[in-house]
């Protein structure tokens, strides 16, 4: 039996895979997303995610924003480096924007773009294995199998949103790799102070602590070495919560309540090319970054919307949909906004994440000037929100 063909063909039916295909749903295209897992029916996984105000705009048109059953606006970021002087506040007036951006849960932001794909055009399977990827100078192909049958596809172009997990079949593309020794736990904690819309920025020697507003609590990512994270995801909630107090300080009081927690490595890896015969890879295909500043969905997220505008356009220009005309202009308009979310948060990272006394110290009169300046405020805080292009 013959291949299907398809206009776009996605592999990996996460938020960054739906977002592209709800991006074209109104366009005559065809668009298969596969999915390699079911579809989670339950809340299992409380991991946070800090959307940035540019992304809610990209859901909002996407239609996916008012589907969400909850989230938590951010209105002040307080950036401070522990042990020294020197911080900086932004708000939504230095970034002329109503937030500088929203906390959600995954599992919320999950359902919530599958509702909306659910009331498209976009044929989603689920449960799906790839096996392997081809392409040719026509089209992509994907062999694959769902539900016990086997099964070949041909598209114009392949999107690989799957993490990176089969961008080894494809010749051309290798990743560059820094392994940041560092691993970042993740909860929901509970503190004597109920949150006001302000996220906290805390920078020490092993690596950033967080605090984002979440609900009328707060969902913590505590960045620390190999070690010290295996040893505090073993201790009891009561000496988590002694052991987060002491770490992150009194700003907030005591901290009364965490849930469950859980551990990963950090890493920054990145796709060189992102882009090769037929095919392109976005969001973590393309790269993943520090969660420091909450810079790696958004940044996959604008991959998505901005691969469906270069699409959008070559349909108009009547263009051929994957050719390598069109592959290169879109990796020409994504590579500042790329190559600025890598190197600010790896510079992050390398400059506040180390026990060097003097370099602290430059940190500390680095974020009051930046705090006492406010059209550089302005700048980093827009680019934060909206990308490179501000």
């Amino acid at each position: 039996m013959g291949a299907k063909n398809y206009t776009i063909a996605i592999i990996g039916g996460g938020p960054v895979g739906m977002a592209l295909a709800l991006a074209l749903r109104h366009s005559n295209l065809t668009t298969l997303l596969l999915e390699a897992r079911g579809l989670p029916e339950k809340v299992d996984d409380e991991r946070p995610l800090a959307l940035s105000y540019g992304s809610h705009l990209i859901l909002d048109r996407l239609g996916a924003w008012r589907k969400l059953p909850r989230y938590t606006p951010i209105k002040t970021i307080h950036i401070s480096n522990k042990g020294y002087f020197g911080r900086t506040v932004m708000t939504t007036e230095d970034a002329d924007v109503p937030a500088l951006g929203y906390v959600v849960n995954y599992h919320d932001l999950f359902s919530a773009l599958y509702e909306a794909i659910q009331e498209s055009n976009v044929q989603y399977q689920t449960g799906t294995d790839v096996r392997q990827l081809s392409t040719d100078e026509e089209s992509g192909h994907i062999q694959y199998k769902h539900e016990n049958t086997e099964k070949n596809i041909s598209a114009k172009l392949l999107v690989l949103a799957d993490g990176g997990r089969l961008s080894s079949q494809l010749e051309d593309i290798a990743y560059q790799t820094t392994d940041y020794n560092q691993w970042a736990i993740v909860s929901n904690v509970k503190t004597k102070t109920q949150q006001t819309g302000i996220a906290y920025e805390r920078f020490t020697s092993e690596g950033p602590v967080a605090l984002l507003p979440s609900g009328n609590d707060f969902a913590l990512v505590w960045t620390a070495s190999p070690e010290t994270a295996k040893e505090i995801l073993a201790l009891d909630d009561s000496s988590f919560l002694a052991r987060l107090h002491t770490h992150f300080g009194d700003r907030l009081g005591q901290f009364v309540f965490a849930g469950k927690r859980s551990g990963f490595p950090l890493a920054l890896k990145y796709a060189v090319p992102t882009t090769t015969q037929r095919t392109v890879l976005i969001g973590n295909a393309a790269q993943t970054l520090h969660p420091v500043a909450g810079q790696g969905f958004n940044l996959g997220l604008r991959d998505a919307y901005e691969l469906a505008q270069e699409i959008l356009d070559t349909v108009t220009a009547h263009k051929d949909i994957g050719a390598p005309s069109m592959l290169a202009r879109y990796s020409q308009h994504r590579r500042i906004d790329s190559q600025g979310g890598r190197l600010f948060t790896d510079s992050l990272i390398k400059v506040f994440s180390n026990d060097n006394s003097l370099l602290r110290h430059c940190c500390g009169i680095g974020l009051t000037i930046l705090d006492n300046l406010p059209p550089v405020k302005r700048f980093v805080a827009r680019r934060m929100i909206f990308g490179a292009r501000g």
